[in-house]
């Protein structure tokens, strides 16, 4: 057997190397612009640090900054380890906890000896930070037995590290990172060096509290957040955008607008004012619309039911802790089970439609003539979410989904995911956003079903993509590792607004779990049952959620038939305010939503109001128009002026109003 190994780079070159050799060594081997540019190692696909020696043959490809989705993850990463070596130099007896990268930065969660910290100490931690980067301290790795670690920890009085290292099994290899003295429990891996981060590239950005490991019975930590990049250029785009989207905060929106408001007595819920829900009510009426075309059936079905048919369905087992259970107090495991093996009655609100649809194509029996077979519900929905997890109207606990289960043959699925892949394409288009990626979420490690169902329905979806053509990198295609759901597959749809920001929203899953484990079936041409495949799918995802990206991707500037208010008649004399009624009624007998504007105030500061409002057209009347039949237009955004009859008016704004399925 040779004593070297046998490394394949991605030109399909080998290079035979000792043992000891690690991918840095091959990196200047090859040349020095290559081993300066390197910053980590890709080996049999996981990313690994330069130094790391080769364990036996493999595929290496070397990552550089130019490999932008490694290479922010690592800085991401690395600027965190640098975050919690600043505050424990500038704070001496702060804990560390943990400190991950997240999708536009890092985080650390610390429990500080003293006081919490506050965002008055940011600057002078951005400021530790820069003078460790520029130290170019290695990050060397270390793989320590547990006992060690825990020594370490309850030595130097890191409880909660401590707390969290005797709970990590026994025979697992678990590493530490140095850099300089100061180090941390990490798997990695890291960049060489601290000074390859580039210390114009981050900023702090604000700070909270997080109990520790997420739970509210715990301690309180301090938990300081921030942003990091590869150079000042991508920093100062976020920061850019960061404040583009605080303009749009869909809450600070909502109340200028007078759409909505929260409040303590119903956490999770949504108050929606008549202009909210007047929003609510065209987008509820557009997608009814589209789905009474596209050959769905509405259903209703109730909010409450029994506990057992979530444990049949496997729902139970998997969202227990976040339903919302009646009654919410059950004394001891015992009085469960006993519950739910019939013994007692426990009820629980739904978090989701799926297991009563599956009751509704239950009732009656149901031919392969009769699929693919789809069932819509503008359901009502809790799950409750951790009070630390709730935002505006994005993340609720009670909610409505537009939800829909499409019940079909195997050999309907592709057909029928097409179908709903082009359908979503033309809502978003409807609505506003031109782009939009999809991913493909495959098997999680846990899960139901067997690994052939699940090789079958992940190929099915990435056939159905494949036939619209959309499985290419113009609409961001891309498979996500163990994300799928437990019973399923499934393609996600990820929207981007206005300012660049990414929601995932439509979603379409493929289910051949609950069908089985509710006993659902159909008689095939062969007189045989049969179980149905289920489609979960959803376009908008939450109405709630789904209104607050509108309002943030249009900055509240809503496109005239979706606006609560579509136009407001302004009056600048009294003399005008019998006028302009009269406009208005007009207006209204042609279905549009308009308001006056009779108040003892000048024009500019109504125009000033309602432009905070959001409201897309002013219509301004003074003594000259009310004489003369006409308006003078003012369109949200714009200093211009047209000056236009009442007829004129009427039938342009009748024109533009029209919803853009009417259109076609």
């Amino acid at each position: 057997m040779s004593a070297h190994f046998r490394i394949t780079l991605p030109d399909g070159s080998v290079r035979e190397v000792a043992p000891g050799t690690t991918p840095a060594d091959v990196a200047a081997a090859i040349g020095p612009g290559l081993a300066k540019a390197a910053i980590a190692a890709r080996v049999d696909g996981q990313i690994r640090d330069l130094s790391r020696p080769f364990e036996g043959d493999a595929n290496l490809a070397l990552v550089t900054f130019k490999d932008e989705a490694d290479a922010l993850e690592l800085v991401r990463h690395d600027y965190a380890h640098v975050l919690a070596e600043a505050v424990q130099h500038l704070f001496p007896g702060t804990q560390i906890t943990f400190g991950p990268a997240t999708d536009d930065g890092f985080y650390y969660d610390f429990a500080p000896k003293e006081r919490p910290f506050t965002e008055e100490d940011l600057p002078a931690i951005e400021a530790e930070m820069r003078r460790i980067m520029a130290r170019n301290e290695p990050f060397q790795r270390e793989v320590w037995s547990r006992e060690q670690l825990i020594e370490t920890w309850q030595r130097q009085g890191e409880t909660f590290k401590a707390e969290w290292a005797a709970e990590l099994p026994d025979g697992e290899e678990l590493t530490i990172y140095r850099q300089g003295q100061w180090l941390d429990m990490c798997r990695g891996p890291h960049m060489p060096t601290t000074g390859r981060l580039d210390p114009q590239a981050f900023k702090l950005t604000r700070v909270s509290g997080a109990y520790w490991r997420g739970d509210q019975k715990n301690a309180m930590l301090s938990r300081i957040y921030g942003t990091g990049w590869l150079n000042k250029k991508q920093l100062d785009a976020h920061l850019t955008m960061l404040e583009e989207a605080a303009k749009r905060d869909h809450r600070r929106i909502g109340q200028e607008m007078d759409l909505f408001h929260l409040q303590s007595e119903a956490q999770g819920s949504v108050f929606w004012h008549p202009k909210g829900f007047v929003l609510w009510r065209q987008l509820e009426a557009y997608m009814r619309r589209r789905l009474d075309a596209a050959g769905y059936a509405e259903v209703k079905t109730p909010q409450l039911m029994d506990a057992r048919q979530w444990e049949q369905s496997g729902h139970w087992g998997k969202y227990r802790e976040n339903m919302f259970v009646v009654p919410d107090e059950i004394p001891n495991t015992e009085d469960e089970g006993a519950i739910l093996s019939g013994d007692a009655d426990l009820m629980a609100l739904k978090p989701m439609n799926c297991p009563a649809h599956v009751l509704i194509f239950r009732q009656g029996i149901k031919s392969y003539r009769d699929l693919p077979i789809r069932m819509a519900e503008f359901g009502c929905c809790h799950r409750n979410e951790p009070h630390g997890a709730l935002h505006g109207i994005m993340r609720v606990r009670q909610f409505t989904q537009d939800d829909a289960h499409i019940f079909v043959r195997a050999d309907q699925l592709i057909e029928e995911v097409q179908k709903f892949c082009d359908l979503l394409d033309s809502v978003y288009k409807d609505l506003g956003f031109d782009r939009y990626a999809i991913k493909l979420a495959l098997r999680p490690d846990k899960r139901f079903g067997s690994e052939e169902m699940w090789d079958w329905s992940e190929q099915s979806l990435r056939d159905a993509v494949a036939a619209t053509g959309r499985n290419t990198a113009e609409f961001g295609w891309e498979e996500l590792e163990g994300e799928g759901a437990f019973y399923a597959p499934k393609l996600e749809f990820h929207l981007t607004d206005a300012i660049g920001r990414t929601w995932q929203v439509g979603t379409i899953q493929t289910d051949t779990v609950l069908p089985e484990r509710l006993d659902a079936s159909y008689v095939g041409e062969d007189g045989q049952r049969h179980r149905p495949i289920m489609l979960h799918r959803a376009i908008l995802g939450t109405f709630e959620r789904f209104i607050g990206i509108l309002i943030e991707h249009h900055a509240g500037r809503f496109p005239l038939w979706l606006a609560p208010v579509q136009a407001v008649v302004a009056t600048i004399v009294s003399d005008a305010d019998g006028y302009a009624d009269e406009v208005a009624a007009e207006l209204a007998r042609a279905g549009i939503r308009v308001e006056t504007d009779k108040r003892n105030e000048k024009i500019n500061y109504k125009v000033r109001e309602h432009s905070v409002a959001k409201v897309p057209v002013l219509l301004v009347v003074g003594k000259r128009e009310a004489e003369e039949g006409k308006v003078a237009i003012r369109r949200l955004g714009s200093q211009a002026q047209e000056i236009v009859t009442v007829a004129e008016v009427v039938a342009m704004l009748r024109a533009e109003a029209t919803p853009p399925d009417l259109l076609r």
